[in-house]
């Protein structure tokens, strides 16, 4: 039995809001709490940079990958609303300031921005002619 083009772009989908939302649990879902200098009181965290470079990369392959399956016009909003998703749901229930509102505009942008650049140029790498060099 073979897929149809709309079976295996729905499984694409899928398949790649869950990856986005793993990817989140992988590197950032785990983590939430926050560093306090002793000498300064200053607050960090609750990430560390090898957390969001992490992040970033398997981000990063995922739209590679997906931009290479799927039209970038379906791997941009599922990318961007599930990482968003995930994102606000940790952040809106364990900040009290409300900040967490402006993160989450900043991730949407963010992650935007990134799946949009990097799944248009896995689509244009992918449908480049084999015998054309670089």
């Amino acid at each position: 039995m073979t897929a149809t083009r709309g079976t295996r772009a729905l499984l694409g989908v899928l398949f790649l809001a869950a990856a986005t939302v793993g990817a989140w649990l992988l590197w950032l879902g785990w983590d939430n709490g926050h560093t306090v200098d002793a000498e300064t009181g200053a607050t960090s965290g609750p990430y560390e940079a090898w957390q969001v470079i992490g992040c970033v990369l398997t981000l990063v392959l995922l739209a590679a990958l997906a931009g290479r399956r799927l039209s970038p016009w379906l791997v941009v909003p599922v990318m961007t609303v599930a990482f968003t998703a995930a994102w606000t749901w940790q952040a809106a229930s364990t900040d009290d300031s409300g900040l967490w509102a402006v993160g989450a505009v900043l991730v949407l942008v963010g992650t935007a921005a990134g799946s949009t650049a990097v799944s248009l140029a896995a689509r244009r790498v992918g449908r480049r002619p084999a015998g054309r060099a670089a």
